[in-house]
């Protein structure tokens, strides 16, 4: 069977998502299984090139996972013709420059999101890969997640009816890094790096929302920086300077109204760390990461209000899961999408533009908060 090697400078790999997520649960898991099928029988084998600045950190990650190849030099490896893809998860600041440097040297680009930390930045990231013909994709995630993947079957069959209104619920309580250690990295509440909720999650609630309920249209957004002060990871107590929460309300095309809360000060009592409760004429659902609950017009109790009784209806009832399938890591299958494109197998429309777009909505998002306003979502087109 004819093997088709794809090498891959990864970027960002020391760190937490871009260690578990793409490293170890994607491309090792990809090679474990022998690459990816393409239709003409041959099979495509990432090959992973693992870089970073503390040369310690990295060689200790290749051993631990048997990877073969590792470098504290950058430019060595954008310079080097072995390698076709330069692919990022470092720090939001540091992301446009990367990209840009990785363009020039002719390389395919894959990133994490956002892509960048202003609009202008993310429209001359795909500028530049368009003007270079490489190929380029941006992570967005949850689009397979099992819970969205049942979400979007639901839709496509008509389940809805006509969907009204979609409620999203994300957080939990990221402690202050004093009394218990933090478990989100201190720049992430620190503007001057690129941090705050508003950047980091509204450039995933535009993917989400335009690709499975409809184009965001407009938005009214209300950041907080609830908790003041933190603690780094020396144990070093800075400001907070970036949004910890975001309230956010959108118009969607076609009507449907969505709001999502996103807090890192905040205590879980739903189904999981996401929720999304999407409401139709014909039925109802709420999905979380994984499972996915329904209830159908002919299944909806009559509720009456009596606060004087206690409530005779357990609203908990009433309620079917959709049946599990079997569902890939989602970051993982959006590798294996990209590099069925690469190998020229498929298109792949999770590109630079759409990150933009994510950026796009985060910029105005905080723009909204600090005018006190309705703002509304210019169309980005290539």
């Amino acid at each position: 069977m004819k093997e088709r090697r794809i090498g891959i400078i990864m970027h960002g790999v020391t760190g937490r998502m871009g260690m578990n997520q793409h490293l170890i649960r994607s491309i090792l898991e990809i090679r474990k299984q022998g690459g990816v099928a393409l239709k003409d029988g041959s099979r495509v084998m990432p090959d992973p090139l693992l870089v970073g600045r503390n040369a310690g950190k990295v060689e200790a990650l290749a051993r631990e996972h048997g990877v073969q190849r590792w470098s504290a030099d950058l430019d060595a490896a954008l310079a080097s013709r072995e390698d076709q893809v330069f692919f990022d998860a470092a720090s939001t600041q540091l992301r446009p420059t990367l990209l840009k440097r990785a363009i020039a040297a002719g390389k395919h680009i894959y990133c994490e999101k956002p892509v960048s930390t202003t609009l202008a930045e993310a429209k001359s990231l795909y500028a530049a890969a368009r003007k270079a013909r490489v190929k380029h994709g941006v992570v967005q995630d949850k689009l397979w997640l099992p819970g969205l993947l049942k979400l979007q079957k639901l839709r496509e069959e008509g389940f809805f009816g006509k969907i009204l209104s979609v409620r999203g619920e994300f957080g939990y309580w990221v402690f202050e890094g004093d009394k218990v250690p933090a478990q989100r990295p201190s720049w992430n509440y620190r503007k001057q790096d690129g941090g705050g909720i508003i950047l980091d999650m509204l450039c995933h609630w535009r993917y989400v929302l335009d690709n499975l309920f409809g184009e965001v249209k407009a938005v009214s957004c209300r950041g907080a920086t609830h908790i003041p002060f933190r603690w780094d990871e020396d144990g070093k107590k800075y400001k907070a300077t970036a949004d910890d929460a975001a309230y956010a309300t959108f118009e969607l095309a076609g009507g449907v109204i969505a709001h999502f809360n996103s807090s890192w000060t905040v205590r879980v009592r739903r189904d999981d760390l996401l929720t999304l409760q999407v409401d139709g004429t014909q039925g109802s659902a709420v999905a979380g990461l994984r499972r996915c609950l329904v209830q159908s017009y002919d299944k909806t109790p009559k509720p009456v209000w009596n606060p004087d009784i206690p409530q005779p209806i357990n609203f908990f009832e009433g309620w079917e899961e959709v049946p599990g399938e079997d569902y890939d890591n989602a970051f993982k299958a959006q590798w294996e999408l990209f590099l069925k494109h690469l190998a020229g197998e498929g298109a792949f429309r999770w590109n630079l533009l759409e990150g933009a777009k994510g950026v796009q909505l985060a910029e105005l998002g905080l723009k909204s908060w600090q005018q006190r306003k309705w703002l509304d979502v210019p169309r980005l087109t290539s």
